[in-house]
C-alpha cells in the first residue's frame, strides 16, 4: 500500500509542478519574473525526480536497500537543485520588485549557496553508502536553512510592504518547507515515522509554484 500511494503522490507532484514551470516558461507574457518562477519550477521537478523515481522503483520491487546509492546520488543532486531553487526565487524577487544594487546581499546568497554545494560535494557525506554520518547531514544543511530564512524576510518584508497580495504567502511556504524538512533531517534515521514529513513540505513546494502560476495568470 505504501509503494502505490507513495509512488501515486510523486507521479501527482513532480508532474503538476514540471507542467506549470512550462506553462510559466511559455506563456509568461514577456515578464521575465514569470519566465524565471518557470524555470525555477522545472528545476525543482526534474531534481527531486533524480530521487523521487529511484525511490519509487525500489519501493515497487526488491526494496530501498537494493537501491541505496541510487537513492544516495539521487538525495545529492536534489541538494544542489534545491540550493539553485533558492537562487533563482531569490532573481524573482529583484525582479518582482524592481531591486536594484544590493551587491552585498547578494554576495551572501552566492556564498551560502556555494558553501552548501561544496559541503554536499564532500566525499564525508557518504551518500551511497546505508549508514550516512549524521553530522554531514547536519553540516550542509546550516548554509541552506540560513539562505532559505533570508529568501523568507527578503519576500515577507518587501510583500507587505508593498501590498503584494499575490506573493503575500510565500514568505510562509518557505517556513513551511523548512519547518517539516528540518525534523526528517535531525531524526528520521532513528524515527522512521518522521520521513511522513516529506509529504507536506512538498505540498508546500507546490503551493510556491501555484502562488507563481495564479500571479501570472493574474497578472497577464
Amino acid at each position: 500500500m505504501q509503494a502505490i500511494m507513495e509512488t501515486l503522490f510523486d507521479i501527482i507532484y513532480l508532474t503538476t509542478v514540471i507542467t506549470l514551470g512550462v506553462r510559466m516558461i511559455r506563456n509568461n507574457g514577456g515578464r521575465k519574473q514569470f519566465l524565471l518562477f518557470g524555470i525555477m519550477a522545472v528545476t525543482l521537478g526534474c531534481g527531486d525526480a533524480f530521487h523521487l523515481v529511484p525511490r519509487a522503483v525500489a519501493l515497487c520491487t526488491t526494496g530501498l536497500a537494493d537501491y541505496t546509492a541510487a537513492l544516495g546520488i539521487g538525495k545529492l543532486i536534489t541538494s544542489v537543485t534545491m540550493t539553485v531553487f533558492y537562487v533563482i526565487l531569490y532573481y524573482v524577487w529583484r525582479l518582482r520588485y524592481q531591486i536594484s544594487g544590493k551587491k552585498e546581499l547578494t554576495a551572501c546568497v552566492y556564498g551560502l549557496s556555494a558553501v552548501r554545494i561544496i559541503l554536499c560535494l564532500m566525499p564525508q557525506n557518504a551518500w551511497t553508502s546505508a549508514d550516512a554520518p549524521l553530522s554531514w547531514g547536519i553540516y550542509r544543511n546550516i548554509p541552506f536553512a540560513l539562505l532559505g530564512l533570508l529568501v523568507i524576510v527578503l519576500f515577507y518584508q518587501t510583500a507587505k510592504q508593498r501590498g503584494d497580495k499575490a506573493f503575500r504567502w510565500l514568505w510562509l511556504t518557505v517556513v513551511l518547507s523548512f519547518a517539516f524538512y528540518i525534523p526528517v533531517v535531525l531524526f528520521a534515521d532513528t524515527i522512521p515515522l518522521m520521513g511522513m514529513l516529506m509529504i507536506p513540505k512538498t505540498c508546500a513546494y507546490v503551493w510556491t509554484v501555484v502562488i507563481g502560476y495564479r500571479a501570472m495568470k493574474e497578472e497577464h
